[in-house]
């Protein structure tokens, strides 16, 4: 299997970042990397580019740190209610789900989510104070708390249950005693 080292120009999933140096196949390289610029062969001239590629990762790196705090603190700072449509007995018809989180701190914070960063395990069907996580960066996870309200209060407990009335018989039935 040939194989050969380029230097990377963007992050590339299960392969590298930017300004890495890596041994992929030829073909690979040949084939992907290189056409459409994503890595570049390691040469004495490429390598002497290879101090100016570190130099802006690490500055796109703080960068994206520092934007993932500054979302991270105002979402900490929001304070979200979410409504529900439920029925009667308090069950809830719909869910939120992560894509309907994202959407409202797009809305509210201005902060322009991928859903797949908010950490929700099951889509929430229940009223009350939630808390959910959302990874914004590999060292920075916030954490959002807002209340579920239901959109129609329910009724209390008494006033639901109406007392059983008493079962009469109808004067058609037959008594099968």
């Amino acid at each position: 299997m040939p194989a050969t080292q380029i230097i990377l120009t963007e992050n590339i999933p299960g392969l590298g970042a930017e300004a890495d140096v890596v041994k992929v196949r030829r073909g690979f390289a040949r084939n992907f990397l290189l056409p459409q610029g994503k890595a570049f062969e390691v040469t004495k001239s490429s390598l002497r580019k290879l101090d100016t590629l570190k130099a802006k990762r690490a500055e796109r790196e703080a960068k994206e740190l520092n934007e993932a705090e500054e979302i991270a603190r105002r979402i900490g700072k929001s304070k979200m209610v979410f409504t529900l449509e439920t029925g009667e007995t308090g069950k809830a018809f719909g869910s939120i789900t992560a894509n309907d989180v994202a959407t409202r701190i797009k809305n509210e914070l201005g902060a322009d989510l991928e859903r797949h960063r908010i950490v929700l395990e099951h889509p929430i069907k229940s009223t009350g104070d939630q808390e959910i996580a959302i990874k914004l960066h590999p060292d920075v996870t916030a954490t959002l708390k807002f209340t579920v309200k239901s959109a129609t209060e329910p009724k209390a407990a008494a006033e639901e249950a109406p007392e059983p009335k008493a079962r009469t018989r109808s004067p058609h039935t037959r008594d099968k005693r």
